[in-house]
């Protein structure tokens, strides 16, 4: 089978499409044909070689969606035909509040998505949402599945909360504003320019801020009213310009470090408000099956920015990391 193929750590340039042997289910597993995967930034680490456990050569992609088209010994419940989503990880734990140590991602440690053919566990399946394309059902799982649990489960958000979301416009982000948006939380956004605002408002924000300016630390305030819940993937250069901002009992959210590893905490800041910050990844089973049963309620759906080719998915990751503006980036099978 075709799969994008990692066999080296010198960066996106050097993945390719290559020819690999096409897997077949084990006990348990159900094999699923690809119709659609979706890029992250994820893929960019990986091609870099920043990332923990590194295991070489190594198919890419941790978001698909497709058709079932072969079933192992001893499945039952599934049929050939099931047109379905992956549940992007594996053998996260009992524990909701954490992944256990042997947790990992498709597309490293295992077989990835971006692939015509992969075996999964039949428990990492669930039905394609209605209504969604092949496209818009694989650009949903990592980033919306990141959203829903560092918003709903970790950060708690309610309806009428007021969310600011930090630097929009990445997949993470821009489903935490469709998320909070259809919640009926009120939404406030930074970003890198005033056309990724103005597609944020489109999509519900109230407000937004360029974190390009020096100077927005002194507006947030005055925009919000006051932020019960921060959504946050690059605290290093943000954290010290919302903090003032956020209201007793905040709970700023952390799910990435793209900008940086380090920040510096007031401690006064935090404690004299009774907030919280706290750290959130991915999302376990539980976490995927109550977002697509909300994302099935309100028929949300993903922003996508723009499709290549199986053939083309090098070309789609150094888009990625080069051109990529607001939305996901997806590989159709």
């Amino acid at each position: 089978m075709k799969a994008l193929l990692l066999e080296t750590t010198e960066g996106p340039e050097a993945v390719r499409v290559a020819d690999v042997e096409t897997p077949e289910p084990k006990a348990g597993e159900v094999r699923v044909a690809i119709k659609a995967a979706s890029m992250n930034h994820r893929e960019m680490w990986i091609a870099r070689g920043l990332y923990p456990g590194m295991t070489l050569p190594s198919t890419m992609g941790c978001d698909g969606a497709g058709v079932v088209d072969m079933i192992g010994e001893g499945v039952t419940g599934v049929a050939l035909g099931d047109e379905v989503v992956i549940y992007p990880g594996r053998d996260w734990g009992s524990n909701r509040h954490a992944p256990q140590a042997e947790f990992g991602l498709l597309g490293m440690p295992h077989p990835g998505t971006i692939a015509e053919y992969v075996c999964v566990p039949v428990d990492s399946i669930a039905p394609k949402p209605r209504g969604m394309s092949w496209e818009e059902a694989a650009a949903t799982v990592l980033t919306g599945l990141t959203a829903w649990r560092a918003l709903m489960f970790k950060g708690q958000l309610q309806p009428g909360d007021t969310l600011l979301i930090s630097g929009v416009g990445g997949g993470v982000a821009t489903f935490g504003l469709a998320f909070a948006v259809a919640l009926g939380a009120k939404v406030y956004v930074t970003g890198e320019s005033q056309d990724v605002l103005d597609r944020a408002m489109e999509m519900g924000a109230l407000g937004g801020l360029l974190f390009t300016d020096p100077e927005w630390r002194k507006q947030v305030g005055k925009l919000t009213g006051g932020i019960d819940v921060v959504l946050d993937g690059a605290p290093a250069p943000s954290y010290a310009n919302y903090v003032r901002a956020i209201n007793p009992g905040a709970r700023i959210v952390i799910y990435g470090s793209t900008a940086g590893d380090k920040f510096e905490v007031t401690a006064t800041g935090i404690f004299l408000k009774s907030a919280s910050i706290v750290g959130s990844q991915v999302g376990d089973p539980q976490d995927f099956r109550d977002m697509l049963a909300f994302i099935d309620k309100h028929q949300i759906k993903p922003v996508i920015e723009k499709s290549f080719p199986l053939a083309e998915a090098r070309e789609a990751l150094l888009y990625l990391e080069k051109q990529h503006k607001f939305g996901k980036v997806v590989i159709t099978v």
